[in-house]
């Protein structure tokens, strides 16, 4: 598997080799579901959070005598079924959503995302991205000059610097690190741009 390489004027300079342990890989049905499920679970933090009886401030008199009123005895205005009165089984905001998957199934999860957007010819390579000051104008000329139709996901290096900060304003991209790749992102996004130190780092990472 090959993917075009792209210098950063938007110039194309050949074709890059892609690990086929990473971008020729055939995964199991649902297993990309399962890791997208999994990050969002363990991204969720609850809000919600209620009071139980013992937590619902008053109640300490009787709301009304035991007897002589015809109503049913009521011993206090903290009970679940009081109007103000505290709530049975409720959320509580320290509940844990975390599910777990084994670490190989999550790396092939991810693989079968990549390798379906190489498979579509959906990843593109660039082969450095260099300047003097970040310049967003230049890295939008790029893109416009790149076969992206809509928008694109760049992942870099740590030492490319310039290229994080020149793509922080334009709308149609996010710069990740090959580090913090992500089924959310990776499906969020059409096109996946690599730079070439990236891809290196990234086959480093799952040789």
């Amino acid at each position: 598997m090959k993917a075009p390489l792209y210098n950063q004027t938007g110039e194309h300079k050949g074709e890059v080799a892609l690990a086929k342990n990473i971008f020729e890989v055939e995964g199991a049905e649902g297993l990309v579901h399962s890791y997208l499920m999994y990050q969002q679970k363990s991204a969720r933090m609850p809000i919600a959070h209620t009071l139980t009886k013992g937590f619902v401030r008053g109640g300490g008199k009787k709301p009304f005598a035991q007897k002589g009123t015809g109503r049913a005895r009521q011993g206090s205005t903290k009970n679940p079924h009081m109007r103000g009165g505290g709530v049975v089984f409720g959320p509580k905001k320290w509940q844990n959503f975390e599910i777990q998957m084994p670490k190989k199934m999550r790396n092939k999860a991810l693989f079968q995302i990549l390798s379906s957007k190489a498979k579509d010819g959906k990843v593109l390579a660039l082969d450095k991205f260099e300047l003097d000051a970040p310049k967003t104008k230049v890295f939008a000329d790029l893109i416009g000059k790149l076969p992206v139709k809509r928008d694109v996901l760049v992942v870099g290096s740590r030492e490319e610097k310039t290229l994080k900060t020149s793509s922080r304003n334009f709308a149609r991209s996010k710069t990740i690190l090959s580090s913090y790749l992500n089924p959310g992102d990776l499906l969020k996004y059409d096109t996946i741009l690599f730079t070439a130190t990236a891809l290196k780092d990234l086959e480093a990472t799952y040789k």
